[in-house]
């Protein structure tokens, strides 16, 4: 819903319903992740996309459909056949699609949603998909960390969904949970999906050089909240790192120590270190190597990350410490201009992140996503 989250918003509070479409699972190569949506105005125009144009005719049926008094609906949407006109997924992938009605009536807390998310206040919407009860359909509980909102028909069910939702709103998952139809942990009857809204992850760039710039680009279009550093301020400007979230002066370990202790780092955030200079790299690697982030890459050649190991090692860094660093950093792309390498970097995140290899899609065999 993030992708659609500001049109949804605006439609709601103008008063206007809105038919909602959004992707609570997938199976096999499906293009879109759970949480993507496509709304339907009453007007008749349609915002986003839940499988990239393969089955979007069809749920905009079903949003018309809802907006014009049917029932909420899921619906599975697979191959198509040999019917050019059928409605299916020509990838092979497999996603299911609940469809609902949105307005004042049926969601009057959208806008608090919208403000969490906006505040980068983590926050999951727990949905009804199915149930015994068709009344309950559609119902929606928001969760935060410490407190909640909404119900989904009774104290047991909510306790069950209200633990589960928050784990995986620590772990920033959206999916579905099955339980019995009073929120039995072992049990079927009750589908209910959780639409996770955490903050972005953080990228930070040490180094205010011209790599830094087409990386920080990249960080950006990638969904990332990007923070460049740098001791000399000279360097370290806005007016070099136009659309940057944060431009920041200081010496990058001790910058990156006060994050830490301030608690904005996670096992999402990925830092690059692009100084070549030991005097800055060693003592901000140090740092970064022994906290739990998700991704720490330095950029140089093999000479330079040998003398850089050796430093590190002197300050007391132990071998599994250093084999979570990426150096020299990326994948093997050949790339020479700044741009490219930021490509290279942002392809061995990717690869890390899906457990994907970094090799041609031509010359292996199997489904192309990884899970």
């Amino acid at each position: 819903m993030r992708d659609v989250l500001d049109e949804l918003t605006k439609r709601w509070e103008a008063g206007e319903a809105i038919g909602l479409g959004t992707v609570v699972a997938t199976f096999r190569s499906a293009p879109r992740p759970p949480g993507a949506s496509m709304l339907v105005t009453e007007g008749g125009e349609a915002v986003g996309s839940v499988s990239g144009g393969c089955v979007e005719g069809a749920v905009y049926e079903e949003a018309t459909g809802v907006l014009e008094g049917s029932e909420p609906v899921l619906r599975r949407y697979g191959v198509s056949d040999d019917d050019a006109f059928a409605v299916g997924l020509t990838c092979g992938g497999i996603l299911d699609v609940f469809v609902e009605r949105v307005d004042r009536e049926t969601f009057p807390e959208l806008d608090v949603v919208a403000t969490s998310v906006r505040a980068e206040e983590p926050v999951a919407i727990a949905t009804v998909l199915e149930h015994p009860d068709a009344a309950k359909v559609g119902s929606h509980l928001l969760v935060w960390r410490e407190r909640t909102s909404g119900g989904l028909g009774s104290a047991r069910i909510d306790d069950a969904v209200i633990d589960d939702a928050r784990g995986m709103l620590a772990s920033g998952r959206s999916g579905v949970i099955e339980y019995g139809p009073e929120g039995q942990r072992r049990g079927e009857g009750l589908r209910v999906f959780v639409n996770s809204f955490e903050p972005p992850p953080r990228m930070l760039v040490f180094g205010a050089i011209d790599f830094a710039a087409a990386m920080a680009r990249m960080g950006a279009f990638l969904g990332y909240r990007v923070t460049v550093c740098d001791a000399r301020p000279v360097f370290a400007t806005h007016s070099r790192f136009p659309g940057v979230d944060d431009v920041v002066v200081d010496w990058p370990h001790r910058y990156l120590m006060a994050e830490a202790e301030a608690g904005r780092l996670d096992g999402r955030t990925a830092i690059m270190v692009l100084t070549h200079d030991p005097k800055f790299d060693v003592p901000v690697l140090e740092a970064a190597l022994r906290r739990n982030v998700g991704y720490v890459g330095a950029m140089g050649s093999r000479r330079t990350h040998d003398d850089r190991l050796r430093r590190l090692r002197e300050q007391g860094l132990t071998d599994n410490e250093l084999a979570r660093l990426s150096s020299p950093i990326g994948l093997d792309l050949g790339a020479r201009t700044p741009e490219e390498t930021a490509v290279s970097i942002a392809a061995e995140l990717i690869a890390l992140r899906w457990g994907g290899r970094g090799v041609r899609l031509s010359e292996i065999e199997g489904p192309i996503h990884h899970h």
